[in-house]
């Protein structure tokens, strides 16, 4: 989207801003008790016809009056611009410190009129519970219901009959992660009285580059019961350890994958002919997660080893630890064996879907970031979404100091800590933002050595990070923190501070992308204050050592050869470029991998919807099924004999024999199919006469279906999980990977589908059922 289009964009904005500000003097004259009548006449106005975009400038300019007079702010115009811009479906760029908090409260009022819900999601229950607490009052006086999704003790969970209570507000503030999750239960419930969640309507994504880039591709996956623990892990581990760099296997950034020699070395030493076939998948599963955990997984910066020695993953954007987090499809378990670490059961995937897909689910999708312009491409391409710059209220006065380039870490620290002394002599306030934990740990170690009292903020904590971060501005401060520590937090400046020029942050290292560093340097500045940024960047950044060949780099930073800034500057900003295409590309794939599973899990769960609204299957459905079951059984078994008949009527029709079944013709196909449609039909029949009662049948036969489905479909989600991280590891074989995935995820589908009619007809038939004195059912499923 070029410049001239976002400018396009604000004049519009413009406009509409303009029909707000001319009903200002007029809710400003009424009393509370009209202002809060408002509310109501917006809703019948709604009732008879009026769309949001008609009442939009009248109910922005009451929810205007009610900031004021509860919070004690009046939304600046550029506030206004931006609730605008989110209410039209924009993502809306507005710089740190601009006050997006109370933005969000003009498109969050008016789309709660609806009764439809709006909710707004950000990145961490610190946020959304101090939103939803500082911004409630302001709903509330407007006569809006509004609630949080999530606790502050995270161990803590919510009852169905509470969330039911929460989504059913008109206004609700909550976690990207708490919503999706709570999606993804909300579909594994067994009847209708368990649902929570109403069907989405409107949505603001707090941070929103954070949410849909950074977080994008990483699922959301809710697992189950324990599969059966695997014994190739160290014995693909051990394979791994013999392999040799570009003979056996390549590696390119952020892939790997066996050359054409590794793979024959593997069908060697395993003893198998083709280790693609059907029965070797576990095999070459198991050695592409092992080469995975090996070779491109790195130890410090996307997991570590916690104190009480588990894997703990690492979260890239903000530097936490995960806590409770693990990777899917067996991929932590490999990289437990690698580190020599207790292996940990791998569940199974029982539910899982990607932000890009949840949050494209929304009829109307917003959001707002201090740093979203520079990936306006990617988000249009991905969510059809236009970005706009939001102008500041005051012009910024932040002075963003040239790079420091430096060809070795030692300098580059040694300046770091020079600079920061220099500023913290004077009495400003000083922040010095990192890309990984352990470099606030190194930072910290060289502050305590010069004697300076400083706090340090590594991203663990959200709820005293806020309250540390918040008095990083006052005279004399000193913080060390990771580059996401404290995210949306406001830093205030103290008394006397704006003469020594604001506070000054000193960003270590180059960061993954320029969103981040903007993202950091804004933390100085905010409305118009005064304020300081300078990066300084070394041949040792963990992005250039992860996105350059280090032998290169070696005689540099050593200080073998002269290097001059130019170079290490055009060096260090390439690698970066480079992570960011990755990024990118990583993105897309995720997007595209997750389309086979984005149809299967809709028209599952619409099923399942059908299911729990009170659709049942009609006998003639259940027998058209039942039919297909048996045309399949006959098809697979061509020389059927007595023990197999038997045995299939068992396990699918019946708990008991007649005579006929032994003197049965079985070649003659004709009376083997109607005979067991016969025992099909009297079995059916029993389960009737047993119910006496067209109610509790459909009952009964809703629930077994329900039961087959949701079997089948953890089943389905588990092995896409699985066939991801294999297919992944294909690229050898010249191989088109997403036209294998979406074929084998196909046939996998069908198989399902197979399955599901199976068991449908076997819930049906062979379980035990029975109505109680109540008439309450009872089931015991075979």
């Amino acid at each position: 989207m070029k410049i001239k289009k976002t400018r396009s964009i604000v004049k519009k904005l413009q406009r509409e801003l303009k029909k707000v500000k001319s009903y200002k003097e007029q809710m400003a004259a009424l009393t509370d008790e009209q202002l809060q009548a408002k509310t109501k006449e917006f809703k019948q106005k709604l009732a008879d016809g009026k769309t949001l975009d008609d009442i939009m400038p009248e109910a922005f300019a009451a929810m205007c009056e009610a900031d004021l007079r509860v919070l004690k702010m009046y939304p600046f115009d550029v506030q206004i611009m931006a609730g605008i811009a989110l209410h039209k479906g924009y993502l809306a760029e507005m710089n740190t410190g601009e006050g997006k908090t109370l933005t969000a409260t003009l498109p969050m009022y008016l789309n709660g009129l609806e009764g439809k819900g709006a909710i707004l999601v950000t990145n961490n229950e610190y946020l959304a519970l101090r939103d939803a607490e500082e911004m409630g009052p302001a709903y509330e006086f407007m006569g809006l219901t509004i609630a949080a999704g999530v606790k502050r003790d995270e161990s803590e969970k919510f009852e169905n009959d509470e969330k039911k209570e929460i989504y059913a507000c008109d206004i609700v503030y909550t976690t990207h992660s708490a919503l999706g999750f709570d999606y993804l239960i909300n579909n594994l419930v067994k009847s209708s009285k368990e649902r929570f969640l109403r069907e989405f309507n409107y949505i603001i994504i707090d941070e929103a580059d954070s949410v849909l880039l950074d977080s994008a591709s990483t699922p959301l996956v809710i697992s189950g019961a324990p599969r059966v623990q695997s014994n190739l892990y160290e014995t693909a581990d051990f394979f791994i350890r013999t392999l040799k760099e570009d003979e056996d296997y390549e590696v390119e950034e952020k892939n790997v994958w066996f050359t054409e020699k590794g793979l024959e070395y593997a069908e060697s030493y395993f003893g198998i002919d083709n280790i693609f076939a059907p029965e070797y998948f576990e095999i070459y599963r198991h050695l592409v997660l092992a080469l995975r955990a090996h070779m491109i997984i790195e130890k410090g910066t996307e997991y570590m080893i916690s104190e009480s020695g588990e894997v703990a993953l690492i979260d890239a954007s903000s530097g936490r630890m995960l806590k409770g987090v693990k990777l899917r499809g067996g991929q932590h378990q490999a990289i437990e064996c690698k580190e020599q670490v207790e292996i940990t059961q791998e569940n199974r995937s029982m539910a899982s879907i990607t932000y890009q897909n949840f949050f494209s689910m929304f009829p109307k999708m917003s959001g707002m970031s201090g740093t979203i312009y520079d990936a306006k491409d990617e988000l249009y391409d991905v969510y059809g979404k236009k970005v706009v710059v939001i102008p500041t209220n005051n012009p910024i006065q932040r002075v963003d100091c040239p790079d420091w380039y430096f060809s070795d870490s030692k300098k580059q620290f040694e300046a770091a800590i020079r600079l920061a002394l220099k500023k913290h002599d004077t009495g400003q306030p000083v922040l010095i933002v990192t890309t990984m934990i352990s470099d606030t740990e190194i930072i910290s170690h060289l502050l305590v050595e010069k004697g300076i009292p400083h706090s340090v903020l590594n991203a663990n904590n959200a709820f005293w990070e806020a309250e540390i971060i918040k008095e990083a501005g006052q005279m004399g401060a000193m913080t060390v923190a990771t580059s996401m520590a404290g995210r949306g937090t406001d830093i205030k400046l103290g008394a006397g501070v704006k003469e020594l020029g604001g506070l000054a942050v000193i960003g270590v290292g180059r960061m993954l992308n320029i969103r981040d560093e903007r993202q950091a340097r804004g933390r100085a500045g905010r409305q118009g204050d005064p304020g300081y940024s300078r990066f300084i960047v070394s041949l040792e950044d963990d992005i250039v050592e992860k996105g350059t060949d280090p032998e290169k780099l070696k005689k540099y930073i050593e200080g073998k050869r002269k290097i001059s800034d130019r170079r290490v500057k055009k060096i260090v900003n390439n690698a970066q470029r480079i992570n960011e295409e990755v990024g990118s590309t990583n993105r897309k794939t995720a997007k595209d991998y997750d389309i086979v599973l984005q149809l299967e899990r809709k028209l599952m769960y619409d099923t399942r919807d059908m299911l729990l609204d009170g659709g049942t299957l009609e006998k003639d459905r259940l027998i058209a099924i039942a039919e297909d079951n048996v045309d399949a059984f006959l098809k697979d078994n061509p020389n059927l004999d007595g023990p197999t008949l038997k045995r299939f009527l068992l396990d699918n029709i019946s708990y008991s024999m007649d005579r006929e079944v032994n003197v049965m013709d079985y070649k003659n196909r004709a009376r083997v199919r109607a005979y067991i449609m016969a025992r099909v039909e009297k079995s059916f029949q029993e389960k009737v006469a047993t119910l006496n009662s067209k109610n509790a049948m459909d009952d009964f036969v809703r629930i077994s279906a329900l039961s087959a489905i949701d079997d089948a479909w953890i089943e389905q989600v588990d092995y896409l999980q699985q066939l991801q991280a294999a297919v992944s590891g294909r690229s050898s074989a010249q191989r088109n990977l997403m036209y294998e995935y979406h074929a084998e995820a196909l046939e996998s589908f069908r198989k399902m589908e197979a399955t599901v009619k199976k068991n449908i007809i076997r819930n049906v038939l062979l379980s035990e059922v029975r109505l109680d004195k109540k008439n309450k059912l009872h089931i015991l499923l075979p």
